[in-house]
């Protein structure tokens, strides 16, 4: 039974993330209806995932937690651009030309982008001429194909029981304004540094094997470069600045403890034992969640070419996941592992001892040592 859990775990893990993008998304999506400016958003939403996961990565990773080298410095500053400032902030301003189910859709070009990246890296293995490659390269055409379909087609309303066309305007007047095309632009261009950020963080633990304090260190670093950001776009509104406990201040709360605290620590521990992919693997989950949520909460409205593309898109993201399951083990990806204790006591079972070579056979079970000859 703890066999089967440990197996579990990696799928439980990320299962747990996409829920908690998900609803990210939908609080996210609430707030900035209200009027939140997602560039602080963003920076007070790290600084929180910092002062929280801090104390922990002082405490637990001392013994673990290597030196500080240049190469380490570089790639952080990287870590904390890529996904923390460039990818967040682009995608909550995506979100708000668009809808929260149509953000959560577009995101499944995610694990596309991973694996094209990947490939680059020399992080996944291709070979043209075997099927399961050729399921990951024809996968990959067609999630991207799907985002395109999305965009670009609206098709008929679907007329849900739970969504309610009428009330779309009561949320900000944003809403009206919706413009998918940018907005997709946007998103796409964020999905592609979020791969960028995922395919670095599996590069950097490899040098810096220490999850807790490198997630400390990423939110630090984010923090830092979206207060930048965050200054230059709200330089003279003072108002987006203010805190109330409010959806505003529900949204960085729960997006810095869950999304980016959590979150980037428990991807990093699934990368270690899975691989980058694996960690985009499961993001169509996200999209079903924030589909029936969002209509349930937001009111949003479906339509039919945004489903068909949807399910496209599922469709390629499950081709790219079967190629890489018939992959072979041995790739770039797997984790080195130590030799269970077990197998040590094996490989100790017959050891050449004393002047005339005699061997001994150790007991594993009750710790004796039994002399296969008098005279040892």
């Amino acid at each position: 039974m703890a066999g089967i859990f440990n197996q579990a775990k990696p799928f439980l893990a990320v299962i747990f993330l996409q829920f908690g993008y998900a609803g990210m998304s939908i609080i996210a999506k609430f707030a900035l209806n209200q009027g939140m400016s997602q560039h602080v958003f963003v920076m007070y939403r790290h600084a929180i995932a910092f002062l929280v996961i801090a104390p922990f990565a002082i405490v637990l990773d001392r013994k673990v937690r290597p030196k500080m080298t240049l190469s380490i410095f570089v790639k952080l500053l990287l870590l904390g651009l890529l996904e923390p400032t460039i990818d967040q902030n682009l995608y909550f301003t995506g979100m708000k030309y668009t809808s929260a189910t149509f953000t959560a859709a577009m995101c499944n070009v995610l694990p596309a982008f991973a694996f094209v990246l990947a490939w680059i890296f020399k992080l996944e293995k291709v070979h043209i001429k075997k099927l399961h490659s050729q399921a990951k390269i024809l996968g990959t055409m067609v999630t991207v194909g799907g985002a395109m379909l999305m965009t670009l087609i609206n098709g008929p309303m679907l007329n849900l029981p739970w969504a309610n066309p009428n009330n779309q305007h009561v949320f900000s007047s944003a809403a009206a304004k919706q413009d998918h095309i940018k907005g997709a632009v946007m998103i796409a261009v964020g999905c592609f540094c979020w791969a960028g950020f995922i395919i670095l963080q599996a590069i950097t633990l490899k040098s810096y094997p220490a999850e807790l304090s490198l997630t400390a260190l990423i939110c630090l670093v984010g923090t830092i470069e979206g207060s930048i950001v965050a200054l230059a776009r709200e330089a003279g509104n003072a108002a987006a600045w203010s805190v109330h406990l409010d959806v505003k201040f529900l949204a960085a709360v729960y997006g810095g403890v869950v999304c980016s605290g959590v979150g980037y620590y428990l991807q990093a521990v699934i990368m270690k034992a899975r691989g980058p992919v694996f960690v985009t693997a499961f993001n169509p989950l996200t999209m079903v969640i924030v589909a029936i949520l969002g209509s349930f909460v937001l009111s949003e409205v479906l339509y039919s070419g945004r489903v068909i593309g949807a399910i496209v898109i599922v469709i390629g993201l499950y081709l790219v996941l079967w190629g890489k399951s018939k992959d072979q083990p041995s790739s770039n990806l797997d984790v080195d592992v130590e030799p269970s204790s077990d197998q040590k006591m094996t490989a100790m079972d017959e050891t050449k001892v004393g002047p005339n070579q005699d061997y001994v056979v150790l007991d594993v079970t009750s710790n004796r040592v039994n002399p296969s000859d008098e005279s040892v």
